[in-house]
């Protein structure tokens, strides 16, 4: 029994409040929501939780099941630890990431992590690693050490990179919206600065850690229905830097369209009511020069038509 919410924005909180039943077990989040990049309050998220269930309560040794209150997880994948590190909220009990993407950081592995501070929750996690046999093999646990130890620089430069990305996305006359929580326009701004650390562990850390919002990106060609797959699709196929593949967090910058891709499967209405609009493109900014990548992806748009831009008149 899964019941479906807008978590999103200073109004999130409410609607989880609103979905919560007697039978309820977990409450999940993710944020920055793939892909429109939606951001969560989870102290608002916690609250709410603590208001209808009380404090979480886990005695080493109890089954993870014998506990009242639901477990908050929060995937975390697009803000990666070095931004946003969710155990340190009260009453948030399990972080989860896909370490295929940032913590890796080089395209080369296929790895997850559940942390949580829940005795009973991670005895029973090691029990189930047991059964289906999960553990990371040895390579792979090499290379994504490797990986975490540049994780500060990586994602430094990813936020670097992706702001002047998403000014020029902002600015183009082809693309009709920008979704990036750096930009002023980006619907929960205002949440911004208090969930992306930038690797700073207190206020002193400013200078040398200073602002940044992570790599992820999406915009919103212009146009509806196939005139926005079309010019999506274009896009994407005009690239020259940036690879076209369904994959994030790596050192290169990667591009995908969810309407002709990854969700394809999904009917229309639905992908639509899910903020998936056809001309959407999610965009990884990777480690090249900054510079590069602008120029390319400009380039990619004034493409996007046959004949260049079709780009209505300005009344």
């Amino acid at each position: 029994e899964v019941t479906f919410v807008d978590g999103a924005g200073p109004d999130g909180p409410a609607n989880y409040a609103k979905a919560f039943r007697d039978n309820t077990k977990v409450v999940y989040t993710e944020t920055p929501a793939n892909p429109t990049m939606r951001l969560t309050d989870l102290e608002g998220v916690s609250r709410a939780v603590d208001e209808r269930y009380g404090k979480g309560i886990d005695t080493p040794g109890t089954h993870p099941h014998d506990r009242k209150r639901p477990y908050i997880m929060v995937d975390g994948t697009f803000a990666t630890p070095y931004h946003q590190r969710v155990l340190d909220i009260p009453g948030v009990d399990v972080s989860i990431h896909s370490a295929t993407k940032y913590l890796g950081g080089h395209s080369d592995i296929l790895a997850g992590s559940v942390t949580s501070r829940s005795e009973p929750f991670l005895h029973g996690c090691s029990k189930v690693q047991k059964i289906i046999t999960v553990p990371l093999n040895p390579m792979d646990s090499f290379l994504l050490s490797r990986g975490l130890k540049t994780l500060d620089v990586r994602m430094q430069r990813h936020g670097e990179n992706a702001i002047k990305v998403a000014r020029m996305l902002e600015d183009h006359p082809m693309v009709a919206s920008t979704f990036y929580p750096g930009l002023d326009s980006h619907p929960d701004r205002a949440m911004a600065d208090g969930i992306y650390r930038s690797g700073r562990d207190d206020d002193e850390d400013r200078e040398t850690n200073p602002q940044t919002y992570g790599g992820m990106i999406s915009f919103v060609v212009i146009g509806e229905g196939e005139d926005a797959l079309r010019r999506a699709r274009n896009v994407c196929e005009n690239l020259r830097v940036v690879n076209l593949a369904v994959s994030l967090g790596g050192v290169e910058s990667l591009c995908e369209h969810p309407a002709s891709m990854t969700h394809t499967m999904i009917p229309r209405e639905q992908r639509l009511a899910g903020g998936l609009h056809d001309g959407l493109i999610r965009l990884s900014v990777g480690l090249e020069k900054a510079k590069d990548l602008v120029d390319d992806l400009k380039n990619a748009l004034d493409l996007c038509d046959e004949d260049g831009c079709d780009v209505p008149d300005e009344e």
